[in-house]
């Protein structure tokens, strides 16, 4: 490659239109796109099952895009500052372009690479491409992050937003003869068994079916989502989290189309403004991570650590209690619970790894204060078992449910699945689908594990936390 070229360093923004970064890479002149999966690097959080099966269509879906752009797509496999350093010095770029990360191990491989680039004269240039604002842009009047969520939507609304970008232009795609690595050696894709199938029939990964399905929600769903979104037996959600986790739909995009059809469509306003509210609640997650690096195993709210919940035994000798409680998450792994609204979420999680987000409220707060097993047990399984598991929104909803987090549910508002049931699945369609089999023995007693879930938190309001527990 003789031109010197701009080097797109894609991560968690896996689309062309509307991508800062490969717009202004391709911009410059000739582009070459990047994909790195760091599961090494320090702090890096490896990716669940789920997710790596997503990835692997996702990454084919983008290679196709970008070949059409005249764009060649380079995959590595490894930490990003060992890979980083090879490519920089072959003299093949003149720049380095990626969207910003808001993680705390994230940004420190990020800044990283920047002093790797410099090292070697290499202009670097990152962008936001993966929020509707920057985490440090929206801050109390004191300065200071917000922990309650409606005055950081106000502040949100409050901020001009960055205009959607089109889709580049095709280019003379680059000579290029830099060795890379092939999608199938990275074993993405389960075998032996091939657990799969149900994730293959429920979505197809890449920007075209986002986009697809964008349009679908525009006109069929939008108008009616304050009314729709609580109800798991019709398709009365966006569906957008893993469009929104793998980057296939920039939020900005999003939000600027039901911007237009709040604007062209009174009668569809109210629903149109629940959906935006809901694309601000991922800011919001985000913006908690980006000040909370430790979201994921870190209570935010520090009175939670004197709390008594319980972890399953975990390869030693096990009393009857923890037993007990080993069997009590084997139960709400597998959907065996004895509670047709949990069953049918944990089985429709494990089925297309996705969960309607009503009934993942119920399942969680039935795992967290019904059998009173940690939210990190639950959060870590929806980890592994979640197309869409975001860095950010998994660990701040179920501090959520638990109570422990930021503008959380009170501890003592224990959903009740039964009534739950009754609710939002009226007509028994949603469990009929996904648990038709009649329920077996409640795992638990409803009203006596609320009582004990209470009773702990009361002991718990009573108590500091202990001495140096973080």
């Amino acid at each position: 490659m003789n031109t010197p070229t701009s080097l797109m360093w894609f991560r968690d923004d896996l689309r062309v239109t509307d991508n800062p970064a490969l717009s202004a890479a391709m911009a410059a002149g000739p582009g070459v796109a990047l994909f790195i999966l760091d599961e090494q690097s320090p702090g890096i959080r490896p990716l669940g099952g789920a997710a790596k099966w997503w990835l692997h269509h996702a990454l084919n879906e983008l290679r196709d895009s970008l070949a059409g752009l005249g764009v060649p797509l380079l995959l590595y496999r490894g930490a990003a500052t060992n890979i980083l350093p090879g490519l920089l010095a072959t003299g093949s770029f003149s720049a380095l372009h990626f969207n910003r990360r808001y993680g705390g191990p994230e940004r420190a491989v990020d800044t990283a690479a920047k002093a790797l680039a410099a090292a070697t004269g290499i202009e670097v240039h990152s962008h936001a491409g993966t929020l509707l604002h920057e985490p440090w842009s929206v801050s109390t009047q004191g300065g200071s992050n917000f922990k309650v969520f409606t005055p950081f939507f106000n502040a949100l609304q409050a901020l001009p937003l960055r205009r959607a970008l089109p889709r580049p232009a095709a280019q003379h795609a680059p000579a290029i003869s830099l060795p890379a690595e092939e999608l199938a050696a990275w074993d993405l894709l389960p075998v032996n068994p091939d657990w799969s199938q149900g994730l293959a029939t429920t979505w197809v990964p890449g920007e075209a079916a986002a986009r697809d399905r964008l349009d679908t929600v525009l006109r069929d769903i939008a108008g009616d989502y304050d009314h729709t979104r609580d109800r798991p037996d019709t398709d009365g959600t966006s569906r957008f989290s893993p469009a929104l986790r793998w980057g296939h739909l920039s939020p900005v995009e999003v939000w600027e189309a039901l911007g237009a059809v709040l604007a062209e469509h009174p009668d569809r306003a109210a629903g149109s403004r629940a959906m935006m509210r809901q694309l601000a609640w991922r800011d919001f997650c985000w913006n908690l991570l980006y000040h909370h690096p430790d979201l994921a195993t870190r209570n935010l709210r520090a009175e939670f650590d004197a709390f008594a919940w319980g972890w399953p035994p975990a390869g030693e000798p096990a009393g009857e209690q923890e037993a007990g409680m080993a069997r009590h998450l084997e139960a709400w792994h597998t959907g065996q619970t004895g509670f047709g609204l949990v069953d049918a979420g944990m089985k429709q999680l494990w089925e297309t790894g996705w969960m309607h987000n009503r009934v993942r409220m119920v399942t969680a707060s039935f795992l967290v204060k019904n059998l009173g097993i940690h939210w990190r047990v639950g959060e870590e399984w929806f980890w592994d078992t979640l197309v869409d598991a975001d860095a950010a929104s998994n660990p701040a909803n179920w501090q959520w449910v638990a109570g422990s987090g930021a503008d959380a549910s009170p501890f003592f508002r224990v959903f009740n699945p039964l009534l739950q049931a009754r609710k939002f699945d009226p007509r028994g369609a949603y469990v009929a689908r996904f648990a038709p089999l009649a329920p077996g023995e409640p795992v638990v007693d409803l009203m006596a594990s609320r009582a004990d879930a209470l009773a702990a938190y009361a002991c718990m309001k009573g108590n500091a936390p202990p001495e140096g527990a973080r």
